[in-house]
């Protein structure tokens, strides 16, 4: 059915003449006329308002099959910031009803955990935004500085909160439970990852040892682990003499190229890992479209260094890629994100 006649229908069925539906959205009866005879159609800014009066979602005013909604609601967690009440709810609705009939539940979960995460990320943003404007008005009072660590990933001192047991313990259990053939790395890296942040460096050298056998590990990223379980010992030495030695193999590889500059900008060599940061998004100039990890550490260098010309024009560089090898718009929220560390450091 046409979006015409699904209005006219949804209309009559909401017993409302054409111009109780204008008056109610501020427009003409003629122009809701037109729409249902499909002389022109809704401007886009009207739909939430003409589908609230309609008693129906944006979704079911257009008639999308399943597999449309899913794809829009992945594109709408890609460029919007932030979800209504009402929009978070019909999603989240929608996809929990999929759950029992879902041929692809990883997929319905998956977007689940996307859903409320997307909703998590706008909230921090408001939860840093008062926790600082408080915590600058009364320093003195320590109310609000545990939920700025929880907004913003701040360090948290107490060994007890910041460890990570149970994030290990899980992704060990997904690696004994794994029946994928060949076996897949992605839990291995979590694994290590998590380990070596808490120097539990026996365990994390045993599952390097596992991941070396793996028909799909990275090369590259063993003699970087490596590094890092050294760096995790306090053998500073060592991990400088692996991570050397592995560049003669791996020097024009973007992967370790950025794992070098990551491992020197851990170490607060700044001159090098912006050597590495270049370096890595030179070799990939022929790989787009690019992930913009690299330009946003060498932003976050410059702004350490206090550089602020160097950071801005870095956050410029940023939004180039986003928006011409990407595709994004000036209003996506990828786009957006980047405006606003960069409008930091105009302040």
């Amino acid at each position: 059915m046409d979006i015409g006649n699904k209005i006219k229908q949804l209309r009559q069925k909401a017993q409302l003449t054409q111009e109780e539906l204008g008056s109610a959205l501020g427009i003409s009866a003629q122009s809701i006329s037109k729409w249902e005879t499909g002389i022109t159609m809704p401007d886009i800014s009207l739909l939430p308002l003409l589908s609230g009066e309609l008693g129906v979602t944006i979704d079911e005013l257009f008639d999308l099959t399943t597999d449309q909604k899913l794809k829009r609601l992945e594109k709408r967690l890609d460029v919007e910031e932030e979800f209504s009440s009402g929009v978070f709810y019909e999603y989240e609705s929608f996809l929990k009803n999929l759950l029992d009939e879902a041929t692809d539940k990883r997929k319905i979960l998956s977007l689940l955990a996307h859903l409320y995460h997307h909703r998590m990320e706008s909230d921090s943003k408001k939860v840093s935004k008062y926790a600082r404007e408080a915590i600058m008005i009364s320093p003195e009072i320590k109310e609000c500085q545990w939920l700025l660590q929880k907004a913003e990933g701040a360090c948290c001192w107490d060994w007890n909160i910041s460890n990570h047991t149970d994030v290990i313990d899980f992704y060990k259990e997904v690696i004994e439970n794994d029946n994928i053939t060949p076996k897949t790395p992605l839990p291995y890296y979590e694994v290590m990852d998590n380990l070596i942040s808490d120097h539990r460096t026996s365990e994390a050298r045993e599952y390097l040892d596992k991941y070396k056998t793996l028909p799909a590990h990275k090369p590259f990223l063993i003699p970087v682990y490596e590094a890092y379980i050294a760096m995790a010992e306090y053998d500073v030495h060592t991990a400088d003499e692996i991570m050397s030695s592995a560049l003669k193999e791996f020097s024009d590889h973007s992967g370790f190229l950025f794992e070098s500059a990551q491992y020197h900008a851990r170490k607060c060599e700044y001159e090098k890992a912006i050597e590495f940061y270049e370096a890595s998004w030179s070799a990939d100039q022929d790989n787009k479209p690019r992930y913009t990890d690299a330009l946003d550490g060498l932003a976050t260098i410059y702004t350490i260094l206090g550089e602020k010309a160097k950071a801005i024009e870095t956050y410029d560089r940023m939004i180039a890629c986003i928006r011409d090898e990407w595709g994004y718009k000036e209003e996506d929220a990828a786009v957006t994100e980047v405006e606003r560390k960069k409008r930091k450091l105009l302040r």
